[in-house]
């Protein structure tokens, strides 16, 4: 199996100072044929315009993890959990039987844009919150949080002209988030995703590029 969905076949939402474009079927969005890839059920970009976002809003039974593109995204939660949120810091939160949180752009005077994932928990107890720092100086597929899932999270970060080899797993996930990257021969840029339960292989950049990589066990 190997699906590669390009950017332009996602879903799109339009709200009060938000737009989000979905990898799957997600609220009033639907096809039967689209609901999820192994555990994950989400992947949303969302770009937020300055001051706006998202108030309170609960979820449950749900890892929710969150990379920032560009920005600071204001971040709250019924865990105690707050703060501001940057580029470069993979945020997770594990809803487990239920937990409420706020997602705003922290700026009254720059847009953010975040990509925002969800995957089936198997964290039935209390909800939890983790966040790594994602320190790529260098090109290379970093590790990222941990999730209550059979899954990985690892970013990719390349310069122009760099490769780097992506981990064998049972399936793999990948999307771009930034730049252009080259696999095999298809060129994928942001908003393009691999799904695939064959052996992914090499990437390589033709600008400075990034992509999340979800493993698969």
């Amino acid at each position: 199996m190997r699906e590669l969905r390009r950017a332009d076949q996602r879903f799109r939402t339009e709200g009060d100072g938000t737009t989000t474009f979905h990898s799957f079927s997600y609220g009033a969005h639907y096809d039967a044929g689209n609901i999820s890839f192994g555990p994950i059920v989400a992947i949303n970009t969302e770009h937020i315009e300055p001051g706006a976002g998202y108030d309170a809003h609960r979820h449950s039974d749900v890892e929710i993890v969150t990379w920032v593109l560009d920005g600071l995204l204001a971040h709250e939660d019924s865990t105690g959990a707050g703060g501001e949120i940057p580029p470069g810091l993979a945020q997770r939160l594990s809803a487990g039987a239920g937990v409420s949180h706020t997602e705003r752009n922290a700026s009254d005077t720059e847009g953010l844009t975040f990509v925002q994932m969800m995957l089936r928990s198997e964290n039935e107890g209390d909800p939890e919150y983790a966040q790594v720092e994602v320190g790529a100086v260098i090109a290379g597929v970093y590790r990222s949080v941990d999730v209550h899932a059979p899954a990985e999270l690892r970013v990719a970060v390349l310069a122009a002209g760099d490769v780097v080899e992506v981990p064998a797993a049972p399936r793999t996930l990948l999307h771009v988030t930034r730049g252009r990257l080259r696999l095999g021969e298809d060129l994928l840029g942001p908003g393009d995703e691999l799904r695939t339960d064959e052996l992914v292989g090499t990437l390589t950049a033709d600008e400075p590029s990034e992509a999340l990589i979800w493993l698969l066990r």
